[in-house]
């Protein structure tokens, strides 16, 4: 998964108040569900997810965070434990800054709060419209919700141009709630119907 987009904090800023850089390897924990938040996490380079796992053992994913993301913020804002893991999703490069730091950061440069806080809106109103989606309508739609929502407002990739989905069959099972083989099948009827076009493995929307 590519992003080019900017920074949400500049790398440079973050710098000068004190980041550190921290490397991850492939499937290294980087905080635990119930860890105290302590730390402002940003993406330089890789990808994290943040993730669950049910009573049976099923993993739900909460979020994939690339380049230039940040994650883990509500509970370092309120001073709360972590409610769900952060892993290495692939080889990682982050910059962590501490929580009494990063306030200070807020305070003193309110345009970055404000960046902060419009992304923290934005992934609410996401988790709002997934929850829906994922309590109250087909497979399909789901994923059609799930694969609109990265292009038009991860990506920002313009509507009438194609858009790659980079995710995986199971990433994406993960992220809807639906079982791997749901999703195949849903795809493939999705292809049928023209919603999506698949090209040597790779879904197109």
């Amino acid at each position: 998964m590519e992003n080019h987009k900017a920074p949400i904090i500049d790398e440079n800023l973050l710098l000068q108040f004190g980041a550190r850089t921290k490397s991850y390897s492939k499937g290294t924990i980087i905080f635990n569900e119930g860890d105290v938040a302590k730390y402002y996490w940003q993406v330089q380079s890789g990808e994290v997810k943040m993730n669950n796992f049910n009573d049976e053992g099923k993993e739900f994913i909460q979020g994939i965070f690339i380049n230039g993301e940040s994650f883990g913020e509500p509970p370092l804002l309120l001073s709360k434990n972590y409610p769900a893991n952060a892993v290495a999703l692939t080889d990682v490069v982050l910059l962590q800054l501490s929580q009494s730091v990063f306030v200070e950061l807020l305070h003193e440069h309110p345009e970055t709060a404000i960046a902060i806080s419009t992304r923290l809106a934005n992934r609410l109103y996401y988790k709002s419209v997934m929850a829906s989606e994922i309590s109250s309508q087909d497979p399909e739609h789901r994923l059609l919700k799930l694969i609109d929502y990265l292009k038009l407002h991860v990506e920002e990739i313009p509507e009438d141009e194609k858009y790659c989905v980079t995710l995986t069959r199971q990433q994406l099972a993960d992220l809807t709630g639906l079982r791997v083989e749901t999703v195949i099948r849903s795809i493939k009827s999705l292809e049928k119907k023209g919603a999506l076009i698949i090209d040597h493995r790779k879904i197109f929307r």
